[in-house]
Formats: structure tokens, C-alpha cells, sequence
């Protein structure tokens, strides 16, 4: 379902200017001093939606810089108020990203990331939509550039099927996740898990929210789609 356009949404979000980071130029070497923070981890979020999430991350972890990529902007309107409003503190290690997952490599330096989030992110359950998933693994060796030897993937979702394909494609790419769970909160993985909105709705229903964690060898830097990128195509390790 489209979110309904927003009234003020521009005046709204300019009032939230200090949780937003527009990307003009060059990719970010080091991420963490668009905050004005010194050497410290950086999380990615793809697909933050309402904010909730990232806020609440933010506020837990104030020692990591914080990026929430969102490409709807009543959604990011949401979520940057949220921030402002002070309502879980006061996450001055956060940043909303207008965009999509498509510019990464536009935006971030490779090995420049140290967690990644994907949470309930869009099925596209229709026959010829796989490469549009956020889990294809075009996307996973992007993410596999962008983060440091070490770093991670944690993606959640409801979606069985969503989860099996995405398993597949990790498999796909000669790696194996190192968790695994498809019931999150009967887990001991669901320790400190943060709910998003959405999760919170369906799991009150009974559904049950699948979890995989994937971590990324040192050394492995894939070959990733010269659509992702102004520069010619990157080969498999030259990174």
C-alpha cells in the first residue's frame, strides 16, 4: 500500500536537516566523519521505512555512526522527526539517506561498512522480479564490497518464501550464513532484537519472523554489475 503524500513534507524534512545526509560528489571514504565522530564502526540500514528501527539502533549503539537509507521521502519525514523529537534520546550518530540500494557503491566507499540491516524488505513476489530483491545476489556482492573483512548482514523477514531464496542466493555465492532462525523470537538470537513497526504487528498475530546473519570473509570482495557504478565493471578480488 502507497504512503499518503504528506502535507509540508519539504518544510517538515528541512526542519530535520541535521539527521539527513544528501550525497554530492565523490563516495564516503570514512562515514563516521559526516557525524564528526572519530575511527568507530559504521551501520548501514537498507530500507529503514518509518525510522523506528534506526532510532532506536542509534540510541542503543551512540558509539557507531548510523546511515538509514530510505528511498520514500514521507517515509524518511517520519523517521527524521522521530529522531528530532528526542523520544528515544537524542541519536546525534544518526543520518537519513534518500535513496536506493541501487547507488551504494555511489555513496559509500568499499570496506567502509560494518553491519548492514535489511529488514522486511520488499518480496517482489511477481515471476521476472528476483533481481529486484534486496537479498538477489547482485546486491549481496555489493554489500560484500561495502563492508569491512569481518562485517555483517542481518536481514529479517515473514516472507517463507523471500527466505528460502535468499538462502539460496547466499549458497549461490559459496557462503554460508552463521545464524539461521525461522521463528526470531522463540530463538536465543531474539536477546536485544529491536522490532521494527511492522514486526511488531505481525508477530501480535502469531507470525513467526525468519533471521539470518552472514558475515563476510576476509579477503572477499565479489564481482559486482557495472549498473552499480559510474566506473568501468569491478572484477572478483581487485579491490
Amino acid at each position: 500500500m502507497r504512503m499518503r503524500k504528506k502535507k509540508n513534507s519539504d518544510t517538515r524534512l528541512s526542519l530535520c536537516k541535521d539527521f539527513l545526509y544528501k550525497h554530492e560528489g565523490e563516495p564516503m571514504r570514512a562515514p563516521a566523519g559526516v557525524m564528526n565522530m572519530g575511527e568507530c564502526e559504521v551501520f548501514l540500514e537498507i530500507g529503514a521505512g518509518k525510522g523506528r528501527f534506526a532510532v532506536m539502533m542509534a540510541e542503543r549503539h551512540p558509539e557507531a555512526a548510523y546511515f538509514a537509507m530510505e528511498r520514500v521521502t514521507d517515509c524518511v519525514v517520519i523517521g527524521a522527526e522521530r529522531a528530532r523529537s528526542g523520544e528515544y534520546g537524542e541519536p546525534k550518530n544518526l543520518r537519513f539517506v534518500i535513496d536506493t540500494a541501487d547507488n551504494l557503491m555511489r555513496i559509500f566507499e568499499p570496506r567502509s561498512i560494518d553491519r548492514i540491516f535489511l529488514n522486511f524488505s520488499d518480496p517482489w513476489s511477481k515471476k521476472g522480479y528476483a533481481k529486484r530483491r534486496l537479498m538477489h545476489r547482485r546486491y549481496l556482492a555489493v554489500y560484500m564490497r561495502l563492508l569491512s573483512d569481518g562485517g555483517e548482514i542481518q536481514f529479517k523477514t515473514d516472507n517463507d518464501a523471500l527466505f528460502d531464496f535468499s538462502l539460496e542466493e547466499i549458497s549461490a555465492m559459496g557462503l554460508v550464513p552463521e545464524v539461521v532462525t525461522r521463528d526470531l523470537h522463540a530463538s536465543e538470537w531474539n536477546e536485544g532484537n529491536i522490532m521494527t513497526e511492522y514486526e511488531e504487528n505481525f508477530s501480535s498475530q502469531g507470525v513467526k519472523i525468519n533471521m539470518l546473519r552472514l558475515k563476510k570473509p576476509a579477503g572477499f570482495m565479489p564481482e559486482i554489475e557495472d549498473s552499480f557504478t559510474e566506473k568501468r565493471l569491478i572484477r572478483g578480488n581487485d579491490g
